[in-house]
């Protein structure tokens, strides 16, 4: 047991580690925002590898590490109520919910479909905490036209400018994760572990 939760430890660190040093990998998209290398991969790789018991306290880690690599957006908010709203909406809750992929384990069995699935549904529960603050924090600062169109609604502006990025950041994860489960596939299973 206590070689389990050292394994479990350890390989979170490692994994963790590869999520911050991908998030930094960012492709800026001309319309704002921007896509990682696949930066919530490891994270979710995590929650289906141990079950999304571990995956969770293992995304709240990798969150605040986000938070804290995003601190000056912080700086935005004014007020308190504001700044409390950027640093759980944006930092602590939106990639704290990617520990709960691993749950579709649960309903799938531990294949490729769970993980896509976990994916698909982690990803659209962080554009929604963006879509909130987007609309409430950020709003503030919308602009009068974006992609070509007038802006007058900050709930459809953040729904268009996370919606953007998100979607692309989803799109380039699934293709990944799906390319790579046949050589991860015994790892995400454990079978690396009992055979």
């Amino acid at each position: 047991m206590k070689h389990n939760t050292t394994r479990k430890l350890a390989e979170s660190a490692v994994f963790i580690a590869l999520a911050t040093i991908l998030s930094m990998l960012k492709i800026d998209l001309p319309f704002g925002g921007g896509i990682t290398i696949v930066s919530m991969l490891p994270i979710v790789l995590i929650s289906h590898r141990w079950g999304w018991k571990w995956g969770l306290p293992t995304a709240f880690v990798y969150s605040l590490i986000q938070l804290l690599l995003g601190l000056d957006n912080v700086g935005y908010a004014t007020s308190f109520v504001m700044a409390a709203g950027v640093v759980m909406l944006d930092y602590v809750i939106a990639y704290t919910v990617l520990g709960f992929s691993g749950l579709f384990d649960r309903l799938m069995g531990k294949t490729r479909w769970s993980v896509a699935a976990g994916i698909a549904a982690t990803f659209t529960l962080r554009f929604v905490c963006h879509l909130i603050t987007g609309a409430w924090i950020w709003g503030e600062w919308m602009p009068e036209s974006f992609m070509n169109m007038t802006m007058t609604n900050p709930w459809i502006y953040s729904f268009l400018y996370n919606g953007w990025y998100m979607l692309a950041e989803l799109v380039v994860t699934e293709i990944v994760a799906m390319s790579i489960y046949a050589p991860l596939g015994r790892y995400i299973r454990g079978e690396d572990i009992h055979g």
